[in-house]
């Protein structure tokens, strides 16, 4: 029972336009994920995210572990393209570029 009436997503997947694959790592009280997350959206982009801080502790491990892998000082956000690019931080331009807009 959530009595404090906070948000409790730890992430999902927003249906859209197929650009590859696209997941997006960030923390729910960070301003430059939902700026990152809302760009996404806005864009039109099928995408997944993941708020971190909002996973159980075996969940944040692993995500931490995997998110590791494409940035090693592990900060947010960070956006992953088809396994193989990744963007760190709110980088309209990049993300735009990367995703062909």
């Amino acid at each position: 029972m959530n009595i404090f009436n906070q948000d409790t997503d730890k992430g999902k997947h927003i249906s859209g336009i197929d650009k590859g694959k696209v997941l997006m790592y960030g923390l729910s009280t960070c301003v430059w994920c939902k700026k990152t997350k809302k760009l996404l959206t806005d864009l039109g982009v099928d995408f997944e995210y993941v708020y971190v801080d909002r996973l159980e502790e075996n969940e944040e491990n692993e995500a931490v572990e995997k998110l590791r892998h494409f940035n090693p000082s592990i900060s947010f956000p960070t956006t992953i393209i088809n396994d193989e690019k990744a963007i760190v931080g709110f980088k309209e331009k990049q993300i735009r570029e990367a995703l062909g807009f």
